[in-house]
């Protein structure tokens, strides 16, 4: 019996996707679930087992401070009618975070942490901060409080489970992969491959977004018939449409498309390409596999297993675009060495990343023998 805690269910976010996924690949006789969310741009969703409990809620810091109080109140009513057993609160945002009951046993999954998304992880600074020092300091304050009120983690890769250690959390963190529904994000051989590069994803600075830009116009230089789409939106919006205006015949930005309507542009693609410095895991790459796109993107430890040099894509040293335009090409220049990276994605992700398999992996974490 457990109350899931996200604030931003309805959207398309990646913990969003995360939990549409899970929730819908609960395997029979699974225990009963309850999600507490937002109602912000809510639209009718129901699964299997599982009870949605919407509590008003508005994008904002104080909505947030007022929203998290109210879950606290109704998490301690379900935990005396012994409707829940445990907490799984899933950050960010971190402020519902810091308002869960103590005597609660919590398991938090932790998609990202203010020590990774704001570069100070890496030894070197690969990216401008978007926070203050003092922003920083505060956020790193809420999340060290969050983890004492935590049982158990779960990370989504190696390095977010080292990204909780630097912060001492003591107890046992599990590291889950995120997870693409394969048989939603199927391929269709029918649909024409018109696009060849395909960027998605968040448009900001921990994301790649000024780097992407650079490796638009090496690719253009090198390829001047090349067709490049970026599928995404962000704080970086202006900077990127500005910087990439002169190139319109090669590069359409998209800016925020439906996630339903995703699919179409994995279909029309030959390569998935990332910049990003920064990930969870990754979901657009997860999703651009399950629909056989080989995937070119930095060597960063998030990616380990996932994208096999030779394997499943090529990985390229942080900011050597020399490197990273190089392997595009080569897979352009070489389809069938892409159509064969390709399908070894996607049997990657139908043997390790299938969310049906994921969903009970996560379950397991809370196991009998741990219930309070």
């Amino acid at each position: 019996m457990i109350a899931i805690v996200y604030p931003q269910f309805y959207g398309v976010g990646g913990i969003a996707r995360y939990l549409d996924s899970f929730l819908s690949n609960l395997p029979p006789g699974h225990p009963q679930v309850y999600l507490i969310t937002g109602d912000e741009s809510r639209v009718a969703r129901s699964y299997s087992g599982v009870e949605i409990i919407h509590i008003r809620f508005t994008s904002s810091r104080f909505n947030l401070f007022t929203w998290g109080l109210q879950v606290r109140n109704l998490l301690t009513s379900m935990y005396a009618d012994g409707k829940i057993q445990w907490i799984n609160l899933h950050f960010p945002p971190l402020i519902p975070g810091l308002f869960l009951p103590r005597h609660i046993p919590v398991v938090l999954t932790a998609h990202t942490t203010y020590l990774g998304m704001s570069g100070r992880f890496y030894e070197t600074q690969h990216f401008e901060s978007q926070w203050s020092k003092t922003s920083l300091t505060i956020k790193s304050w809420m999340e060290r409080r969050i983890f004492g009120l935590t049982s158990k983690v779960i990370t989504l890769t190696e390095q977010g489970r080292q990204e909780v250690l630097s912060y001492g959390f003591k107890g046992p963190i599990t590291v889950i992969p995120n997870g693409a529904d394969v048989k939603r994000f199927t391929p269709d051989a029918n649909v024409k491959k018109d696009i060849d590069i395909l960027f998605c994803g968040r448009i900001e600075f921990r994301k790649g977004s000024r780097p992407m830009v650079e490796i638009c116009r090496q690719l253009i230089a090198k390829k001047p018939d090349i067709r490049i789409v970026i599928v995404g939106y962000g704080d970086d919006d202006v900077w990127v449409n500005d910087a990439l205006k002169a190139h319109s015949e090669n590069v359409l930005l998209t800016g925020k498309v439906p996630f339903s309507e995703t699919i179409d542009f994995y279909n029309r693609s030959r390569v998935y390409v990332s910049t990003s410095y920064y990930e969870g895991l990754p979901g657009t790459c997860l999703e651009a596999m399950a629909m056989e796109l080989p995937a070119v993107v930095w060597d960063f430890l998030f990616y380990r297993g996932l994208v096999i040099e030779g394997g499943t894509g090529y990985l390229a040293a942080p900011n050597d675009f020399s490197a990273m335009t190089d392997k595009v090409l080569n897979l352009l220049a070489h389809p069938d060495i892409a159509t064969e990276m390709g399908k070894k994605g996607r049997a990657l992700l139908e043997s390790e990343y299938t969310w049906s398999k994921l969903a009970r992996d996560v379950l397991a974490v809370f196991s009998k023998e741990d219930n309070p």
